[in-house]
């Protein structure tokens, strides 16, 4: 196991933002990982998870404790049904190279998911998803190293609470995801999952709902990615982001008819009642809302709808290159959801640009854009 004092943090994330740690610890195998999470644990210092990097935002002064990158690797198959194949892997593991193997493999229901950056450990943490597939239908399992009790424990998909961008262990849960277990489908005429998400069937020359070669869907997904700047990429500045900077909000239909008739929206079951309260009447202590509607009653639970960030963002007027005056924190110019670092940007630049979209977006169309990464040492 690598260890590491006084450890710089901003070549880990490929924001590459963010200052020091004062230990940085790697564990390769799955019993360093254990041995190492219950020595932090018991040492009673600060300690962070660090898997690999796409989602956090490391604040200027570093973490002041003990971060955890977690470098474990390795696929190995487990007991499967017929037409399906369950793949067990490390937490360390890269998410893509994953993808890259289950298409090789001609197993089917990741290929969307091809390009996004990070480790499979973060993928039911975030509950991953793009171009109409979502992590959640293909996790089976995970083995959970867990902070409270100090045991493992191997939680169904069931007790993950999986939502849209969102999981048990945002709400909580504290400790370490060892292995995830995944299971997909094994046809064994080498064509996707049917595809779900327009843009990517009209890249394929296929209507929504029909397959395509694995091979094909991937490759196309890696372009449509590229083409977004949301490939890590070292030839390409607009990849030095956190990927999608904002989560797509999800508001109740009566606040969607309040917005201009071209946004995009689209129906999607509640998962848990909201309450909207007006702005200015937030008392001490109150989280705020996602969205105001001008009214204090409970949102309607028939259903919801969930809005595009991109738009919201681009009808706020922030173009594509944006920056503030002086920062070295940009928009991409590929991606208005997408917030890049072009070339020695601090954590408080990203910072401050992101509250700036925030703001833009409230005070056109009362929105609160909620975060997509994990701030680190300091908060949005």
């Amino acid at each position: 196991m690598r260890s590491t004092a006084d450890a710089p943090l901003a070549p880990l994330t490929t924001m590459r933002v963010g200052g020091p740690a004062p230990l940085l610890l790697e564990p390769e195998t799955e019993q360093e990982l254990l041995d190492t999470a219950s020595e932090v644990w018991d040492s009673g210092l600060d300690w962070f998870v660090l898997g690999g990097g796409s989602n956090v935002v490391v604040g200027d002064d570093g973490f002041d404790g003990t971060v955890i990158r977690v470098a474990t690797t390795g696929i190995a198959p487990v007991m499967s049904k017929v037409g399906t194949a369950r793949l067990r892997v490390q937490a360390g593991h890269s998410w893509d190279d994953l993808v890259r193997h289950t298409v090789e493999q001609g197993l089917a229901g990741m290929e969307a998911l091809s390009g996004i950056p990070g480790s499979v450990g973060a993928s039911p943490i975030q509950n991953i998803g793009a171009y109409g597939q979502e992590v959640e239908s293909s996790i089976v399992s995970l083995d959970f190293l867990d902070a409270g009790t100090g045991a493992v424990r191997r939680m169904q998909r069931d007790e993950l609470e999986l939502s849209y961008r969102s999981s048990v262990f945002k709400r909580g849960l504290e400790g370490v995801v060892l292995s995830v277990t995944f299971e997909l489908s094994d046809a064994g005429d080498g064509l996707s999952s049917p595809v779900q998400y327009a843009q990517l069937a009209s890249a394929l020359g296929v209507r929504v709902g029909e397959r395509a070669p694995l091979s094909e869907v991937r490759a196309a997904v890696l372009a449509l990615r590229a083409s977004k700047g949301m490939v890590l990429d070292p030839a390409d500045p607009d990849a030095v982001s956190a990927g999608s900077f904002f989560t797509n909000p999800i508001v109740s239909e009566r606040f969607a008819r309040t917005l201009p008739g071209d946004a995009p929206r689209w129906q999607v079951e509640p998962e848990e009642p909201a309450v909207v309260v007006p702005l200015g009447e937030l008392v001490d202590g109150m989280e705020i809302p996602s969205i105001d509607d001008r009214s204090a009653s409970p949102l309607p639970t028939e259903y919801h709808v969930k809005l595009s960030a991109a738009w919201l963002i681009e009808h706020a007027g922030i173009r594509r290159g944006f920056s503030l005056p002086g920062s070295r924190a940009a928009v991409s110019s590929k991606h208005t959801l997408a917030l890049v670092n072009r070339g020695g940007a601090s954590g408080d630049e990203i910072g401050q640009l992101a509250r700036y979209v925030q703001g833009r977006v409230l005070a056109e169309f009362g929105v609160l854009l909620q975060p997509e990464p994990l701030f680190v040492g300091h908060s949005l």
